[in-house]
């Protein structure tokens, strides 16, 4: 069990998986101000179990609100079945992600056909009933970030800034940081890039990721990311109009080597554990075809 403790009011539970290079990856936020007790992202069902143990060992019986930054299973498909452990608690989500959980077959059908195994590790996506949802929460600032998905939406809570997966992955290295787009199918450059200057215009917070951890200044952040975005598309653009190739294995191996050389914090890619190196290199794919995907259909 890993608990990282940031201030008196957070802290982020680890919820490794038992697959390869799954650890220090999915987590839950968990925020115990004086008005409430808020958790983020639960993950998925596979550690719901993990996740409740880890909560009643820090002496918490009750939460109040589930914050859900977006649906995808990693970080909504265990909802469900934490919400059997904490009968008083509501959740904030999303209006278009709402429906999906309370009626949840079409979520686990995509999940299965994207993640394969991956999905079926995770857990099979409990439904949420209605009257488990709010509209609001006093205090809880919300910003609708649909880069990553169109369910996605980000949180403040004071110095606080829940971006689930606005801002891409990112994964400490020795002094330096490892940070890559999350950008799959169907990624739009422009929305993406939109929502990152959305986060970026609420000034310098704690950037609290859903992929992993905290980085102190939120605006570093940010500004990385919009490069990233800029930088990734054009080097798909520039692998498929300037190297004659157009099939996704041959761009994505030019694009890779390219952006090794090129954008410092993902080639530190090569710093990162072996499992976690091979967990990130089946991402990365689905993030450059994302991107591929977009340049095919609206650049050529």
């Amino acid at each position: 069990m890993s608990i990282l403790r940031f201030s008196d009011d957070l802290c982020l539970i680890d919820l490794p998986q038992k697959l390869e290079g799954f650890r220090k990856f999915i987590s839950a936020w968990v925020y115990t101000g004086d008005e409430y007790t808020l958790v983020i992202d639960p993950g998925p069902k596979s550690t719901i179990p993990l996740l409740v143990t880890s909560l009643r060992d820090m002496g918490i019986r009750d939460v109040d609100y589930v914050l859900i930054t977006h649906i995808h299973i990693d970080h909504a498909g265990g909802l469900g079945e934490f919400l059997r452990h904490f009968e008083n608690a509501k959740v904030l989500v999303n209006e278009r992600g709402k429906e999906h959980l309370i009626n949840p077959e079409k979520l686990w059908r995509g999940s299965l056909k994207v993640l394969g195994k991956v999905a079926e590790h995770y857990g099979i996506i409990d439904p949420v009933h209605p009257e488990r949802f709010v509209d609001a929460i006093d205090g809880v600032e919300v910003l609708y970030t649909p880069g990553h998905a169109v369910h996605h939406q980000s949180y403040i809570v004071g110095d606080y800034l829940f971006v689930g997966e606005a801002f891409g992955v990112t994964h400490e290295v020795w002094d330096d940081v490892y940070q890559r787009p999350a950008t799959p199918p169907k990624f739009v450059h422009e929305i993406a890039m939109d929502s990152v200057k959305k986060l970026k215009s609420v000034g310098k917070k704690k950037a609290c990721m859903g992929h992993f951890g905290m980085l102190e200044n939120s605006l570093d952040v940010a500004e990385y990311a919009e490069k990233q975005l800029d930088l990734w598309t054009d080097a798909v653009f520039d692998a498929i109009c300037c190297s004659s190739v157009e099939d996704f294995e041959s761009v994505y191996g030019i694009v890779v080597h390219e952006l090794l050389n090129k954008d410092p914090r993902f080639s530190n890619l090569e710093k990162l554990d072996a499992d976690v190196r091979k967990r990130e290199e089946y991402f990365i794919r689905n993030s450059i075809r994302g991107m591929y995907e977009y340049v095919k259909e609206n650049r050529i």
